[in-house]
């Protein structure tokens, strides 16, 4: 069934009574179940799975992915082979959506967990107590979802503003439900093989989940003799060394440096390959480009010249040089430079980004006629009284629990508006959030005010951040509802409780995983990064964070003239990307995340990227209306199969990672 939406003259010129009352009459399905009891347990079990597969990628890449589609898929699949079997009956296409809608909004819950509040525990050395994490993550999930709905009537319903990502949602149910016979489940049949390949790989490389089936089922410790547990190398240059180590084989060095020192590896990793493929060749190739330039040319100079160094802690400890600490001692700031400079670049070089976002609230709403939805939309006096109540409430948990000053918490409150309208309309032309950008501005102006708390420009800066992301998301995961027909105060309700299926999933995982106990039972922060988990996004929050209460004298002279020159290469990049109206191949804000991620990572995405792109060519789109089986698996499945690699790699690497906790 074809979508319906208003012409571009009536949107131009009709009244926002005239389009709520032509949805209401040609749109709305009132009488289509939407949030039953079924499609909200089935999206808050999607949305605690998959935001924890989002809390893997984001922890070893520092990209959030969405999980819309892939819940979208999965719930079609459950149902649809429920449905065959006789057993319930299918979903309807707004019940899908409903449960895609939590799935979706429990992803956008954990960003913090891998940015500024992971930044905020590496710094001060505290954990920060899991209720603490829940009650703050909840709070300003809140106050998203709160200035959300309001901005709906203006975005949506009278400005009529595509929402690319939420549009291609929409019409991706509207195809599941209404398409060609069969079409959605051979998408979903896609995502599952690629997710059980991407699975059974990544148990064969783990050594938890060896242990457990060689020792703990098998029992092999006892009968052939296995003191270790056999597996894959997912690094797969370590057969070559294993060989060449015995036979004193050759071991490349650059400028002397051991290449596996500098982090140069071959690895094999599923997870990586599906981000790549969603990537596209020109993010992909710029962070492949960034990990180049910095851990193949640049630090074997600065290791050469002395400025990283194997370290001694203060238990007089020596640290090796390793990737990790190439990029703590030196590569950090440049790359952090990049991102900061390039994404403020672009974000200025967009001036209507700020002037369109705007201009939407220059009518009067006096002029819009009566207000036909009032029944079936979420009252705005729940806005009015909950926006207020609810930053007041969070700027005093802020105060309370990490110690900022009240002041400071209450001076960040009016901007949590201003950058929420930017990152709302950014969203609604290009599906980009500038909150990278944006947060900076927050954590320099209020970092500047108390430089010695690092707290102060961290916590005020990512709940601003994660508020305006947040409403912007949800917007645009409002969109495929209103394409839909479905009712907006379910869609409220739904992400209300897509936000707990979040944050009661994801921290109880995160204390599991990045804050475990040591020999002594009590909680560290040592393990937040590791060479498994790089944390970009930390490192980012962490590098400003540190600039502000520090400046620049504790770095490396090669370190401060390695940030000058990043930040004009950013801006030549930027300028040049305008110029060419985005036809420039390269990205700064890309080439600086190369920096802080391990180059075998940024390896595996542009393999990732490189494998679709040449699929692609060679399968292009026909010229009638059925499709050559190739173009369906690898153009039109693209994001199905990486769906199911990043999914299936990623629940296996988290299992693998709680087996060597509990086993």
């Amino acid at each position: 069934m074809a979508l319906q939406h208003l012409t571009d003259d009536q949107i131009r010129t009709w009244s926002r009574e005239q389009k709520d009352r032509w949805w209401l009459d040609n749109v709305f399905r009132g009488d289509m179940a939407q949030l039953t009891l079924r499609s909200g347990l089935v999206g808050f079990l999607l949305g605690g799975v998959l935001s924890a597969t989002g809390l893997y990628i984001a922890a070893k890449t520092g990209i959030t992915i969405g999980v819309g589609l892939t819940a979208v898929i999965l719930a079609f699949a459950i149902f649809r082979v429920l449905a065959t079997s006789g057993a319930v009956h299918d979903l309807t296409i707004l019940e899908n959506n409903c449960s895609q809608s939590i799935a979706t909004a429990a992803g956008y819950v954990v960003t913090p967990l891998t940015s500024g509040m992971a930044a905020y525990m590496l710094i001060t050395g505290i954990v920060v107590p899991w209720w603490q994490l829940m009650i703050w993550m909840v709070c300003i999930s809140c106050i998203g979802v709160l200035l959300a709905f309001p901005m709906k009537r203006r975005f949506i319903n009278e400005e009529q503003m595509p929402f690319p990502e939420g549009r291609a949602c929409g019409v991706v149910l509207d195809t599941l439900y209404h398409g060609a016979e069969g079409q959605g489940m051979f998408q979903a049949r896609l995502l599952a093989r690629a997710a059980v390949l991407a699975a059974v790989f990544q148990a064969l490389v783990s050594d938890g989940w060896m242990k457990l089936i060689q020792f703990k089922i098998l029992q092999m410790d006892k009968w052939a003799g296995m003191t270790e547990p056999w597996t894959f190398h997912e690094r797969l240059d370590q057969y070559y060394y294993d060989f060449a180590t015995k036979v004193g084989g050759y071991i490349p060095t650059i400028l002397g440096t051991d290449i596996r020192v500098l982090g140069l590896r071959l690895t094999l990793d599923l997870a990586m390959i599906g981000v790549g493929g969603l990537m596209g060749m020109a993010v992909a190739a710029s962070c492949l480009l960034g990990g180049f330039i910095n851990f193949a040319i640049l630090a074997p100079i600065m290791i050469e010249h002395g400025d990283i160094v194997a370290r001694t802690t203060a238990s007089g400890q020596v640290v090796p040089i390793s990737r990790a600490e190439i990029v703590n001692q030196w590569s950090m700031w440049w790359g952090v430079a990049m991102m900061v400079s390039g994404s403020m670049v672009g974000l200025l070089a967009k001036p209507e980004l700020f002037t369109s976002a705007f201009k939407a609230f220059k009518k009067k709403d006096a002029n819009a006629g009566p207000d036909v939805l009032a029944h079936i939309e979420v009252p705005l006096w729940i806005s009015y009284v909950g926006v207020p109540v609810m930053s007041l409430i969070g700027a005093y948990i802020t105060h309370l629990f990490f110690g900022v000053p009240m002041y400071l918490a209450l001076l960040s409150l009016p901007l949590i508006f201003v950058l929420t309208v930017i990152c709302t309309n950014a969203m609604a032309l290009t599906s980009w959030t500038p909150t990278g950008a944006l947060a900076k501005i927050t954590q320099f102006t209020i970092g500047m005010i108390d430089r010695g708390n690092p707290a102060s420009n961290l916590l005020p800066a990512n709940m601003t951040s994660e508020i305006a992301s947040n409403a912007a998301n949800l917007l645009s995961d409002i969109k495929p509802g209103y394409m839909l027909g479905g009712k907006p105060r379910h869609q409220a309700m739904g992400h209300v409780i897509g936000l707990f299926a979040g944050v009661m999933s994801c921290v109880p995982l995160y204390f599991l995983l990045f804050l475990p106990k040591n020999a002594d039972g009590v909680r560290t922060t040592e393990h937040i990064i590791t060479e498994q988990f790089s944390m970009p996004g930390a490192i980012q929050w962490k590098g400003v964070a540190e600039i502000i209460a520090s400046g620049f004298g504790g770095l490396p002279h090669s370190a401060i003239v390695a940030m000058a020159v990043a930040v004009v290469c950013a801006a030549a990049i930027e300028v040049a990307r305008i110029v060419t109206k985005g036809r420039f191949p390269l990205s700064s804000v890309s080439i600086g995340l190369g920096v802080v991620l391990p180059p075998e990572a940024t390896l595996a995405m542009f393999l990732g990227a490189l494998l679709f792109f040449i699929m692609g060519k060679r399968h292009p789109k026909a010229g009638g209306r059925e499709q050559t089986h190739g173009h369906k698996v690898w153009v039109e499945g693209l994001e199905p199969i990486c769906a199911g690699l990043i999914s299936g790699a990623a629940l296996m690497g988290i299992g693998n990672a709680l087996l060597n906790v509990l086993l």
